[in-house]
């Protein structure tokens, strides 16, 4: 009888053990997947790096257009008609020799 009970208090502690150790096996494998850091949060973050790397390719294409615009005003390149142009459109005035023409608005816009 005794010894049934060691035999017995023996499996179940080496049970106890297997199961602790296949608990904290589960654990690590389940954030390993699903985890912050996880595979899936892994292709996550390929798609937001695709993104990201799409908005600094456009930015870098708006900067080098801006940079053009800014070249164009330097003293030594300035094309003077072309600065009167923007400044007569962006500040909506006119020269008294200007002939402007009204047109009717636009019904598809």
């Amino acid at each position: 009888m005794m010894m049934l009970r060691r035999r017995f208090r023996n499996a179940a502690v080496a049970l106890c053990f297997y199961a602790v150790a296949g608990g904290v096996v589960s654990y690590f494998w389940w954030h390993a997947h699903h985890g912050e850091r996880g595979l899936h949060a892994k292709a996550g973050y390929k798609i937001r790096i695709a993104q990201l790397n799409d908005e600094i390719a456009d930015a870098r294409r708006d900067k080098a257009g801006w940079e053009r615009r800014v070249a164009l005003l330097r003293a030594e390149s300035l094309d003077r008609d072309l600065l009167e142009e923007r400044a007569r459109v962006l500040l909506n005035g006119a020269h008294r020799n200007d002939v402007i023409v009204i047109l009717p608005p636009d019904p598809t816009r």
